[in-house]
Formats: structure tokens, C-alpha cells, sequence
């Protein structure tokens, strides 16, 4: 079963934030603010944090931009996971990957489950690796960022996690970009 090794230590991670919307602005961003309540009170840092309307080329770049800077662990997005015509954020994030945490997903929809029901069917929440960075894009309401920080991230970014976590791999995520 899982549980925190209380002899390791805490690793911190750098965490960048990003709302997903057409319509919220920095002042009315329920869900970003969430996230960083949570990143913050689990002891990481808020690496940067920004609003992008839905448009995948849009996304895709500030994605790449996170995964191209040394000050950048990891990216949570928020917003743009549902089925309408204006959600491409799940298609932005997978024009970045190099690599999907299929499980993320599937996990999410279980922690959603237990809370929403069959609605949780309805969100395409997902994860993937790009340069060395975590990417996850989590749907726009608070309730869904807590969901999936207080039962999944909140573990996997915690170096002390156990059996295993994100951030004890994180050195080798690129270790195929170092080869010759």
C-alpha cells in the first residue's frame, strides 16, 4: 500500500500553471487558484502561471515553452478536457508528448467516479512527459483540480511517496536525449 517514507526528504518541484479559457480572467480563476493554493501549502513553487483562450497552437507553445525552461519540473493545466469544439487542450498537450502517462487518465476518472459518478466519463484528463517535464491537463472546475491534486499529484510529486513517484525518475526523463 502506499504511504510516505517520513526518512526521506522533501523534494520540491517547480510547478507552472495554466487556466485554459475563454472567458476567465487572473481575478475570477477559481481553479488556477486551487492549484496553487495546493502547490504551495505541499511546500513547491509556483514556477509561473498563465490564462490562454482555447486554441491549440496557443497551448501547445506555452507547453513548449515550460518544457524548454530549466525552471520548469512541472505543468498542470486546467480547462479545455471536455468534448465540446472548443476543448483542445487534451489535443495540445498530445502535440507536445513525447511520451503519455495512460494511467493518469484512468486514475483520474476513478478519483471522479467516487465523486460525480458517470459524469466522470465526460472528462479527458491526461498526462504525458515532453523534454524532461510532467505535463497534466486537468478539467476547468476547482472541484476537479482538487480531486486530482489531493488523490493523485500530491503523491506523485512527493519524493517521499512510496512504492514509487514522479519526482524520483525525474532525472532520467531525458536520459535518452544524452545518448551518443
Amino acid at each position: 500500500m502506499s504511504k510516505i517514507d517520513e526518512d526521506k526528504p522533501f523534494v520540491p518541484v517547480r510547478i507552472a500553471v495554466l487556466t485554459v479559457s475563454d472567458s476567465r480572467a487572473l481575478a475570477d480563476d477559481r481553479s488556477g487558484d486551487a492549484l496553487v493554493a495546493r502547490i504551495e501549502a505541499a511546500g513547491h513553487a509556483l514556477a509561473d502561471r498563465n490564462i490562454i483562450r482555447d486554441e491549440r497552437e496557443a497551448i501547445a507553445a506555452q507547453l513548449r515553452n515550460w518544457c524548454a525552461d530549466p525552471e520548469v519540473d512541472v505543468v498542470i493545466s486546467t480547462g479545455g478536457t471536455g468534448l465540446t469544439g472548443r476543448d483542445v487542450t487534451v489535443e495540445a498537450h498530445r502535440d507536445v508528448y513525447e511520451k503519455e502517462i495512460d494511467a493518469f487518465g484512468t486514475v483520474f476518472t476513478i478519483v471522479s467516479m467516487k465523486k460525480i459518478g458517470t459524469s466522470a466519463v465526460q472528462s479527458r484528463a491526461t498526462g504525458g512527459v515532453a523534454q524532461g517535464t510532467y505535463l497534466f491537463a486537468l478539467p476547468g472546475s476547482p472541484g476537479a483540480c482538487k480531486d486530482a491534486w489531493d488523490e493523485i499529484l500530491a503523491f506523485q510529486l512527493d519524493y517521499r511517496h512510496r512504492p514509487c513517484n514522479f519526482v524520483e525518475i525525474m532525472p532520467r526523463l531525458d536520459e535518452h536525449l544524452r545518448r551518443k
